[in-house]
């Protein structure tokens, strides 16, 4: 039987312990967008989520006729 194990381990990768150059500023990159366009998503549903147009109906429905 063949006891090696060829699966990487972590000290193996490259980055394991710190990201680097264009790995890096990519995961930066996605961390800050998803910022903005959270931080864009919770202005625009404040903004437009009051509604001040309601109409309130003071005549509720006393009972039902049912034949």
């Amino acid at each position: 039987m063949n006891n090696e194990n060829n699966e990487p381990t972590l000290e193996s990768i490259g980055d394991y312990d710190t990201l680097k150059g264009s790995k890096k500023k990519t995961v930066w990159s996605v961390i800050i967008i998803g910022l903005m366009i959270g931080a864009i998503y919770a202005i625009v549903a404040n903004n437009y989520s009051n509604v001040d147009d309601s109409i309130e109906i003071q005549d509720p429905i006393k009972s039902v006729k049912i034949k």
